[in-house]
């Protein structure tokens, strides 16, 4: 008899070994092997057995009862390794142990019980009339089976979060949002191994939740924040809110960097992994999100009636602007997006994009200049497009301010063949995105735009195709925007350069810029100069020390500021309309026109004629500002040595 069972017990390794060659193999080798976890699991069934026993007969066990107890041992065992193996209770990390893994092992066990019921029923219908397993044993194993194997995880959990907290540096957290995901912000960084997080309190602008308790932590209103930051002290604030808005947000994260406070941010539920938030998605806040506005409210059925079914050109598509153009566009049944430009790495990395989100969507990438008018007649000649966004242009006002004959070679004469070629093929409309530096120009960049702004004006009066401007100031993020610049300065250590500490710019976010476009060039009868309403205008050293502080780094300390003076052409304040222009409103609050004064087609013909000839004469630098000041008299320049021209 004793052979028969060592046998059986040697089939069990073998069992064992199997089910273990069978496992996912991307446990750490720090981890508890999983082979181990369930031979413990099966020594704590060996005893719960042995305690049901002794518990059913009051710790003495009748001497035929205790006979058949080897043989039943070895079916328990067998049984229980197969609906452990089954139900995988074996598999977590027990340093990790959750509900997830207490549901695997109240189901094998039970699936063992179920078992064994049936055993019972069998051997008494059909074999011996006798009950193999007694069936108040197979109820106490089961409770004594479950507690123990969930008492061991929940021990070997708690030992390694004692042992392990007392090494790890402690930071004290708050959480901004009681709901659901901040609790899950909660759990998540309770299981960071490397950092030991102290949950301090929750906030949240429900006053339902003040006073109550989340996992043991205090709820409290959001209007107490800033005194128990005084109290507290804090290191961390979490915002756990969907759907915050954005000025809300901001007051938060302003009181917490008044505090030396680090801000970080849980993404929306949409993006967690597999519905489950990871530590490394909850991420340091941006300053975008300081800057971020509500979201603007698009006339979806106005811009789909307009797209539907067009060919769109995009030119300068590789671009900021120009790129998230084509992205919104894609939203709408198009016929087609033309994707032009001529920078071809950029180029390239689009249609990589495009080609992974957009796979059954009609567009095409065309490398290409607007300064080649062969190469474009030939792009409408082949796609006749009906409606074309100009955002291709040269953007950068030291470099134009070097260069003014680039500036009118791409801005002026490029957007000159564009429009020309437009007209020659009867496009619908044509909306040229402009700059808020066209606007009383004080550098070469911005009255490049300006006379370009003012040819399509005068050529929307003499043809079907309908010419739109809009006009904006700078966008978070773009190539060349100081945020970028700002981040690159602060990881290298600083410092950071600031032209003028009272220099102030404009912000407004890529896709608000060109949601406002789309809805600019559908409203758009011909003619108009759509100025966007930019909000209030910041100051770009605060804007620097904010970023500093999201940084988690000290001005002055590890960090520093210098004013390196306003660059040739740069101004102080931006402006979005003329002194002499004022402005009507439109169906979009955001959205205003701009009156300006129009200019004789002979005049206006007559100048750029004379401009673009001077730049293909190869004439003097100062020839070609002079013509340009001689076209938009308001063009006085700062900071330049163009000053002399004026």
């Amino acid at each position: 008899m004793g052979f028969e069972y060592l046998k059986r017990i040697k089939w069990i390794k073998s069992f064992c070994t199997f089910v273990h060659k069978t496992e996912r193999m991307d446990v750490k080798k720090s981890d508890i092997p999983r082979k181990v976890v369930l031979l413990i699991d099966l020594i704590l069934v060996s005893f719960s057995l042995v305690v049901s026993y002794l518990l059913r007969f009051n710790f003495d066990i009748p001497e035929v009862e205790l006979k058949p107890l080897p043989l039943i041992l070895v079916y328990i065992l067998l049984i229980k390794l197969i609906t452990f193996g089954v139900g995988k209770s074996y598999a977590g990390m027990m340093r990790y142990a959750s509900l997830h893994d207490a549901a695997r092992i109240l189901l094998a066990n039970l699936a063992a019980a179920v078992i064994f019921i049936i055993t019972n029923l069998l051997t008494f219908f059909v074999g011996p009339s006798i009950f193999f397993i007694p069936f108040s044993i197979i109820v106490i194993e089961f409770l004594t089976s479950t507690i123990s194997m969930l008492a061991l995880r929940l021990v070997a959990k708690m030992t390694y979060i004692e042992l392990n907290w007392r090494e790890k540096e402690q930071s004290y957290v708050l959480i901004f949002g009681a709901g659901e995901a901040g609790i899950v912000t909660k759990q998540a960084l309770e299981r960071d191994a490397g950092m030991r997080y102290k949950i301090l309190a929750f906030f949240d602008d429900d006053p339902k939740k003040s006073g109550k308790r989340v996992e043991m932590v205090p709820v409290l209103e959001s209007k107490e924040l800033e005194g128990f930051i005084d109290s507290n002290k804090p290191d961390l604030m979490v915002l756990a809110v969907q759907n915050i808005p954005p000025a809300r947000k901001q007051e938060i994260i302003e009181t917490c960097l008044n505090h030396d406070i680090k801000v970080l941010n849980v993404p929306p539920v949409n993006q967690w992994i597999n519905g489950q938030l990871s530590l490394n998605q909850i991420k340091t806040v941006k300053i975008e999100d300081l800057l971020e506005r509500d979201p603007i409210k698009l006339d979806e059925k106005i811009v789909k009636k307009e797209l539907t079914g067009k060919t769109i050109l995009i030119t300068g598509a590789a671009g900021s602007i120009g790129s998230e153009l084509a992205r919104q566009v894609m939203k709408y049944p198009v016929n087609k997006v033309l994707l032009f430009d001529n920078a071809e790495s950029p180029l390239y990395h689009i249609e990589l994009e495009f080609t992974a989100k957009y796979p059954n969507l009609p567009y095409q990438i065309i490398l290409g200049d607007i300064r080649n008018k062969t190469r474009l007649r030939k792009l409408f000649s082949e796609h006749h497009p009906h409606i074309v966004y100009h955002a291709a242009a040269y953007k950068h006002v030291p470099m134009m301010e070097a260069y003014p004959n680039e500036a009118v070679s791409v801005n002026v004469e490029g957007t000159k063949n564009l429009a020309d070629i437009a007209v020659e093929f009867n496009t619908e409309k044509f909306i040229m995105i402009s700059s808020d530096k066209a606007v009383n120009p004080t550098n070469v960049m911005g009255a490049s735009k300006r006379i370009a702004e003012i040819y399509i004006q005068n050529l929307n009066k003499q043809n079907i195709t309908k010419f739109i401007t809009t006009r904006f100031g700078n966008v978070l993020g773009s190539n060349g925007s100081v945020i970028p610049l700002f981040k690159k300065q602060i990881e290298k250590g600083g410092p950071i350069t600031v032209t003028d500490p009272n220099v102030t710019r404009f912000f407004m976010t890529i896709p608000e810029a060109c949601q406002l476009v789309l809805d600019a060039g559908c409203m758009g009868n011909g003619g108009e100069i759509f100025v966007f309403d930019m909000g209030k205008s910041v100051k770009v050293v605060d804007l620097a020390k904010k970023m500093i502080k999201l940084s988690g780094l000290e001005l002055g300390k590890d960090i520093q500021i210098v004013f390196t003076g306003l660059r040739p052409g740069e101004k102080l304040y931006e402006e979005l309309l003329n002194n002499e222009e004022n402005v009507m409103p439109t169906h979009h609050p955001k959205i205003l026109i701009g009156k300006v004064r129009f200019y004789e087609s002979n005049e206006v013909n007559t100048c750029i004629g004379s401009l673009i000839n001077a730049i293909h004469t190869d004439a003097d630098v100062d020839e070609i500002v002079k013509l340009m000041k001689a076209l938009v008299p308001e063009f006085k320049s700062a900071n330049s040595k163009f000053e002399l021209l004026d």
